[in-house]
């Protein structure tokens, strides 16, 4: 437990992160990878060209400092960060790295105002919060060893199907190398994929959400090839997959981890997705599909055009089957060619407030998943048409948590 002196040190920062946070957290990352380079191949290195990782860590650090007090406010974070960790591989032995450099650059960004007194404050709570890391990870490693099939770190999966979504989005079929069975996993988790970026010269994790239903003897990833752009540069990992990745090539995988999938009990889904964040809705459906699951099912999405309307077949043969299934998608360019029931059912960005009657559904747990932009508007329309926030399930694709 940390003294009252400690807290109020630390706390004291906060102001002076928020508004320092991303030069502190770029000054950590450049001293830590120089005196530990072997920690690039953990770290995505596009998030870190782009400055996300520094403005997540940062926001991470001064949330952390405000809520010294009573860190448990931060437990949804924690838990997000915890399942990042673990499907990264991060272990026991990384922390006092991490704390070593952090320290350093609290010293060397803040100056004269990184006193001798609040630096061994900084330490105090650094040490609290690794502590509480640790035993989460280290019960989540225990849960994927501990499962049929599970295992821990890296493990080869062969490719045994690869297919074409849409114009952007392919799936890949996996299955063990070795044989051996594929466990379990909540409907909407994603897996960590690793492979070797000749550019950078270091291996390359990412995340990509399963997209397919547990419980079969394969995994399915649709990842969605990231081009160049305003946005940044072309993403190395997913062009190297659609370009490279042929079936029976193999592929490094972490176990199933997320915070973000389908909860238990048996209350009405909405799924709401923009774009590839479809994927671990598909997962949901499918999943509830297998089970024969009766409860009210709404399956949401928007996308730009026909061309990148990923899974569009499959959706619509289980909503013209299913009589608890109803879909609406909404199209932000139609194309002469486009038809309004088959290939579309509204013009425009997803608005919920048009389909109220459809979309809302007493008691319903709504799941979210999409660009920031699209989240943080449709957890706002949500709010508006009176859903509660606990209601709200949502999950962000790249560093950080989902928008608020």
């Amino acid at each position: 437990m940390l003294s009252p002196q400690i807290r109020d040190l630390v706390k004291a920062t906060a102001p002076v992160l928020k508004t320092h946070g991303v030069a502190l957290t770029r000054h950590f990352y450049a001293r830590m990878f120089e005196s530990n380079p072997e920690l690039r191949h953990v770290f995505n290195q596009g998030h870190q060209a782009g400055g996300e990782q520094q403005q997540a860590l940062a926001g991470a650090v001064a949330a952390y400092a405000e809520h010294i007090d009573d860190p448990s406010v931060l437990a949804p974070v924690v838990a997000r960060i915890v399942h990042k960790h673990v499907s990264l591989g991060i272990r026991p032995e990384h922390y006092p790295i991490v704390g070593k450099h952090l320290l350093a650059s609290i010293r060397e960004v803040l100056g004269a105002a990184a006193t001798d007194a609040l630096v061994d404050a900084w330490a105090a709570a650094y040490g609290q919060l690794a502590d509480m890391l640790i035993a989460e990870e280290a019960r989540l490693y225990a849960d994927s060893a501990a499962k049929p099939g599970g295992w821990t770190g890296w493990r080869a999966f062969r490719v045994v199907g690869k297919q074409p979504e849409s114009a952007e989005i392919t799936s890949f079929y996996l299955a063990p190398a070795d044989g051996g069975a594929v466990p379990a996993y909540r409907p909407g988790q994603y897996v960590s994929v690793r492979v070797y970026v000749p550019e950078l010269g270091l291996m390359q994790p990412r995340q990509y959400s399963l997209s397919d239903a547990p419980g079969q003897d394969r995994l399915r990833i649709s990842v969605k090839r990231e081009a160049a752009g305003a946005q940044g540069p072309a993403g190395r990992v997913s062009n190297a997959l659609h370009d490279c990745l042929q079936e029976g090539g193999v592929l490094d995988v972490a176990p199933p981890q997320g915070d973000f999938h389908l909860r238990d009990g048996a209350a009405p889904v909405v799924l709401l997705s923009g774009g590839v964040g479809l994927t671990p809705m598909v997962s949901i459906l499918n999943h509830l599909v297998a089970t024969d699951d009766p409860r009210q099912i709404r399956f949401v999405h928007g996308c730009r055009n026909h061309a990148v309307h990923a899974m569009k077949d499959h959706v619509n043969a289980i909503a013209a089957v299913r009589a608890n299934v109803r879909k609406a998608v909404f199209y932000e360019e139609v194309g002469p060619g486009d038809q309004r029931g088959r290939d579309y059912d509204h013009a425009g960005r997803v608005d919920l407030c048009a389909i109220r009657e459809q979309a809302l559904v007493p008691g319903a747990d709504y799941y979210l998943c999409g660009p920031a932009g699209f989240m943080r508007a449709q957890r706002q329309a949500l709010a508006d048409l009176g859903v509660a926030a606990d209601r709200i399930h949502a999950e962000a694709f790249g560093s950080g948590g989902a928008p608020a």
